[in-house]
């Protein structure tokens, strides 16, 4: 699984302490042949960086910050097709059939996948009607339904937005302007960890109050100040 020069599809993740949850996604990944992997690491203190190293994939050290570490990972990457990949997010084991199936249909900019949450209840199967609807109607997936494009139409958009929060709603936004966002029929598994932490309901609301912010063009730092306080009740570094 060691990163290939010879890859068409590279795999990009960022990582900021996150070592249990990224041996996992790349143990999963083991096997996928002709594909590059770049772990961009935020600085990590956990040993999320012994893990990268420890399964061959590339590993590159980032400015923190999810839009900052995926531009950084894009321009160390070598694939034709992209894929932006959350760490706590499993993709399908089809999945790169699912990219290159996709990105083939006329008129696509760029796609995503199906969300489906690693949680029992009746709360996360409505996320999930909610955020497939938003996606595949609405053609504005997140970040956390791995969005994948080819390289040379992320690059005429300008690359990935480097946000410290909702670089994956202003990227979708740039890239709806060369084509449609299209949904694979698969889907991805992602954590219900952030659900789980400040409970269902808050975190619905939360997360309508920062696009809210965002289509309202509210400063992007004070979102992520508001946001980090709603999550660990004390202001980011």
């Amino acid at each position: 699984m060691t990163a290939r020069k010879t890859s068409d599809i590279s795999v990009i993740v960022p990582t900021l302490n996150d070592a249990s949850s990224l041996d996992r996604l790349l143990a999963g990944l083991r096997g996928s042949p002709g594909l590059e992997i770049i772990v961009a690491d935020g600085g990590s203190q956990d040993g999320t960086a012994a893990v990268a190293r420890r399964h061959g994939v590339g590993l590159t050290a980032a400015t923190p910050g999810r839009g900052s570490q995926l531009n950084h990972g894009l321009r160390r990457s070598s694939g034709e097709y992209l894929v932006f990949l959350h760490c706590d997010t499993l993709l399908p084991a089809d999945f790169a059939a699912h990219v290159r199936a996709t990105l083939s249909r006329p008129g696509t900019a760029a796609g995503a996948f199906r969300l489906a949450i690693d949680a029992r209840g009746a709360q996360y199967r409505l996320i999930e009607w909610g955020a497939n609807f938003r996606s595949g109607r609405l053609g504005l997936p997140y970040g956390d339904q791995a969005i994948f494009a080819r390289r040379e139409v992320v690059q005429s958009v300008g690359g990935v937005p480097e946000d410290a929060i909702l670089e994956d709603v202003d990227l979708v936004r740039r890239l709806r302007r060369a084509g449609r966002i299209r949904l694979a029929p698969a889907a991805v598994l992602t954590s219900a960890r952030r659900w789980e932490h400040l409970g269902v309901l808050r975190t619905t609301l939360l997360n309508q109050a920062m696009l809210a912010g965002y289509l309202l063009n509210i400063d992007r730092d004070r979102l992520h100040r508001f946001y980090y306080r709603q999550n660990h009740r004390r202001p980011p570094p």
